[in-house]
């Protein structure tokens, strides 16, 4: 599939890589298709929710445990059972990151990750209850101060 991106210009992803969210994400619940770019150099921990359909929708995210090896989200039983999984650890987590000048400013969202089931590409957006996550934890409370890390 060819289409136009946000960060990327047009790129060309194989159908099959697209994400099937069934509720969207918070606020954007009509966006259902996405497509999970990295950023070049990332080594995949910054990387990009794509909209497959609007080229100028795009949320940038960063692997948590690159930020925190210890972040541990435990999904509710409907969550799970919605993305087919018994346990949270069979999932991949993503956590959206707003950016900000300088860069330590920027916060990422631990307490509202994004969980995908890599097998079936079905994805959602939770609320953890549990953990002690916040919405806005800065990027500077990681010890990262790297120009161009999220």
């Amino acid at each position: 599939m060819r289409f136009n991106t946000k960060y990327f210009g047009q790129i060309e992803c194989p159908e099959e890589d697209k994400l099937h969210f069934p509720e969207g994400l918070f606020g954007f619940e009509e966006e259902k298709e996405f497509f999970l770019l990295p950023f070049e150099g990332s080594e995949d921990t910054l990387l990009c929710f794509q909209s497959a359909v609007t080229p100028g929708l795009a949320f940038v995210a960063v692997n948590p445990f690159s930020l925190k090896p210890d972040y541990a989200p435990v999904l509710a039983r409907g969550e799970l059972k919605a993305l087919g999984v018994e346990r949270s650890e069979e999932l991949c987590f993503y956590t959206l990151c707003v950016v900000r000048s300088p860069v330590g400013d920027s916060t990422v969202n631990l307490r509202c990750p994004v969980a995908i089931n890599d097998q079936t590409r079905q994805a959602v957006q939770v609320i953890l209850e549990e953990g002690g996550y916040h919405m806005h934890h800065l990027l500077s409370e990681f010890g990262r101060k790297e120009e161009g890390k999220c």
